[in-house]
């Protein structure tokens, strides 16, 4: 039996819950990949698998609509692949594992890659459907969108025949996206000298910030969390610009494209120093719970002293200070908010990973914009920051956003369907997130795009759920539309 055995719709969790039985974390894709095209196999269904692991997969229309324009449905089979602190799983090799509570679906410490696992099961679901009458579908199953939308820019389309796409990446019902940001990835090196074991007169920290949020660092970059990242990394300079310090290590984030909860730095310092390094540590602490309030309230930076004294390698003081001032002066966060669009953030970058490798520092970073010409300025500017602090920074998977369509005969059928099921209009709304839409317009001609999906919480984080109501009710809408 199961774990989902018995939710409706029935065959929509069965291929949810084989999906999660496969690893599938942005760049262990090959195993859901072989799946899909196992699937198609098995169907007698015309499919292609190409060297990335995109799969397309395209079943015939039913004999009454064979005249019809074809459906393309486009999902993504990678998730974003994060545990709970504390958690003993590998998710490269692990299946998650799934559990249903209060009329929602989650998976025990990770997170559930309901982004964008329902959205393939949708497609899996309907292609699997022998009873219903249904035009032409083409659907296009990508890997690698959560680390740079690598399958969508990289994946052949010349073969398909739609130009009306139901992207199923969106993750709130009733919602309809019409538009996103485009984004890239900016990846940070600061070389650092290393020097010898400190002496008898060091002690060594650690400091760990833990208790924030997280999040998706598109859609939740506006609510003001806090990036544990920056917030250590910014808390280290101010103390390195004191006080006598030297980095051993510093670790935080799992993915440029979620918001960090936890950062940790373990650095030697003079003994003598200890109390008032202690004491400035505990007003800096305040500082930026008062700074977060009640955006993030679980805020802590946790301070360790070991009793022992520590003989290790350690970058020194001058490369120390040098590094954590590099972080401080790339921005982070939101840079600026659309004037069109009230409440929308147009521009951000998060940084999502940081670490120390040997000989430096790495910081990898998610850029995003509405406007591509503000997301070119601002990878540029980075690049120039980084340059004179020493560092180089290089721009990688850099992908268009998603233009607002004005005549959209899709998303009219769309919105007119869902007002005839609900009595009530969907939302229509620009995202600052990204979705692969815009990569996929560019490779055919006059796509009409309209992206939907049901209720996900807490998105990219080991929190993440989904609502199995919602689930059917966007099954239910999905077979209106397609009924058309």
């Amino acid at each position: 039996m199961g774990v989902l055995d018995g939710l409706q719709p029935e065959r929509v969790f069965y291929f949810f819950e084989e999906i999660s039985y496969i690893p599938h974390g942005s760049g262990n894709t090959g195993a859901i990949s072989n799946y899909l095209k196992a699937f198609a196999e098995k169907r007698g269904l015309f499919y292609r698998q190409d060297e990335l692991g995109n799969v397309i997969i395209v079943k015939e229309a039913s004999p009454a609509r064979e005249g019809e324009e074809p459906y393309i449905l486009q999902a993504h089979m990678d998730m974003v692949a994060v545990s709970a602190p504390g958690v003993q799983i590998d998710m490269k090799t692990e299946p998650l594992r799934l559990k249903v509570r209060d009329g929602r679906i989650f998976a025990e410490g990770t997170s559930l890659g309901g982004d964008d696992g329902i959205g393939v099961a949708y497609c899996l679901a309907l292609l699997d459907e022998e009873t219903l009458s249904m035009p032409r579908l083409e659907v296009i199953l990508t890997v690698d969108e959560e680390t740079g939308m690598e399958g969508a820019t990289g994946i052949d389309l010349s073969m398909l025949r739609g130009r009306r796409m139901i992207n199923l990446d969106q993750e709130e019902e009733g919602v309809f996206i019409t538009s996103c940001a485009g984004g890239a990835r900016v990846d940070v090196e600061m070389p650092m000298e290393c020097g010898p074991a400190p002496g008898k007169e060091y002690r060594f920290i650690e400091f760990r910030i833990t208790g924030l949020a997280g999040g998706h660092s598109g859609m939740e970059i506006g609510k003001g969390l806090g990036n544990a990242n920056w917030l250590l990394g910014s808390f280290l300079s101010g103390l390195s610009l004191r006080y006598d310090i030297r980095l051993a290590r510093m670790k935080g984030g799992l993915a440029d494209n979620a918001i960090p909860r936890e950062a940790i730095a373990e650095v030697f310092v003079r003994e003598a120093l200890l109390p008032e390094i202690l004491s400035y540590a505990e007003a800096e602490e305040q500082k930026m719970r008062d700074t977060l309030g009640e955006k993030d309230p679980g805020f802590k930076l946790e301070k360790v002293c070991h009793d022992v004294t520590v003989s290790a390698p350690a970058y020194t003081s001058k490369a120390t200070t040098e590094a954590l001032a590099c972080i401080c002066k790339l921005p982070n966060g939101v840079v600026a908010m659309s004037e069109d669009v009230e409440g929308l953030v147009e521009t951000s970058l998060n940084l999502g990973v940081m670490s120390l490798q040997g000989d430096g520092m790495r910081l990898s970073y998610a850029v995003r914009s509405s406007v591509d010409q503000a997301r070119e300025n601002l990878c540029r500017h980075m690049i120039e920051i980084s340059e004179r602090a020493g560092a180089k920074a290089a721009v990688r998977n850099a992908y268009p956003g998603w233009a607002y369509r004005k005549d959209s005969p899709l998303r009219e059928q769309m919105v007119r369907i869902y007002e005839n099921m609900y009595g009530k209009e969907p939302v229509l709304e620009a995202i600052h997130a990204g979705l692969e839409c815009g990569i996929l317009s560019g490779k055919i001609p006059d796509l009409d795009c309209v992206s939907i999906g049901p209720d996900l919480q807490n998105v990219h984080t080991a929190e993440e759920s989904m609502d199995i109501e919602s689930v059917q009710r966007v099954w239910t809408y999905l077979l209106k539309v397609l009924a058309k």
